[in-house]
């Protein structure tokens, strides 16, 4: 299991808690502020996808005009757990 404390950047969430299993499956993902609702059903829906599958259908979304979004943070903490990850 690989876990990961990440610093959004740009976004009004503070901090993703992920967790990713041996199968490339995330186990847990949790949002520090942010919408709650919104968040909390992102994280429902993508515990147990392959990480693979989730950076397919996320990376590069916005939020307005802003040049990220929830989603796509998700993906960079994906990005930097499986290269950096314990």
């Amino acid at each position: 299991m690989k876990k990961i404390a990440y610093k959004t950047h740009g976004t009004c969430s503070t901090v993703i808690n992920l967790e990713v299993g041996d199968d490339n499956r995330i186990k847990n993902v949790y949002f520090v502020g942010g919408c709650d609702g919104n968040l909390k059903g992102l994280c429902s829906l993508v515990r147990g996808m392959k990480i693979e599958d989730v950076k397919q259908r996320l990376d590069g979304i916005r939020c307005g005009v802003k040049r990220t979004s929830c989603p796509d943070q998700l993906c960079r903490a994906i990005d930097e757990l499986m290269n950096n990850g314990k």
